[in-house]
């Protein structure tokens, strides 16, 4: 499983493809306090990472990879 949703968390593991854009989307709509743990992620399809930017999550952990991890902080905006 490329998310695993808990109670309070959304848990990417490797490689997140466009499968698992619209449980995400389910997900945060059912729960905006939820923050995302992108540490283990490899890989994610842009229409997770567009979920992601109209969402708004806390992100409590960035991907490990450097390169993905600009890449998304840049398309969330974020500040490191």
């Amino acid at each position: 499983m490329a998310i695993q949703f808990k109670k309070n968390r959304i848990v990417f593991h490797e490689v997140v493809g466009v499968e698992e854009a619209e449980s995400l989307l389910e997900a945060m709509q059912g729960n905006s306090s939820s923050k995302v743990d992108l540490a283990a992620c490899t890989h994610l399809h842009t229409a997770s990472l567009q979920v992601l930017m109209a969402g708004r999550p806390a992100i409590v952990s960035w991907p490990r990879d450097a390169e993905l991890r600009a890449w998304i902080e840049t398309a969330l905006g974020a500040r490191s």
